[in-house]
């Protein structure tokens, strides 16, 4: 995210509501690994139109937890 909130941002922002699975599950850190990606986040995180439309990232982890459980995924 540069000086505007772009097309691509808008595409690609939602995605952070499942980081927090993504590394519980996977066992590993985004940040850790790209830490460019967290900052770019972070900084559309504060924009309040994009934080108040976004999952909860732990309801989304919630989420996956109850469907690996109802598909016998563990």
């Amino acid at each position: 995210m540069g000086e505007r909130f772009g097309f691509l941002d808008v595409a690609l922002v939602a995605y952070y509501s499942w980081f927090h699975s993504f590394e519980t599950l996977g066992n590993f850190s985004i940040e850790a690994e790209c830490p460019k990606l967290i900052s770019w986040a972070k900084r559309c995180m504060q924009k309040e139109s994009v934080s108040k439309s976004l999952a909860d990232p732990k309801k989304v982890y919630e989420y996956v937890v109850e469907l690996k459980k109802r598909l016998g995924v563990e």
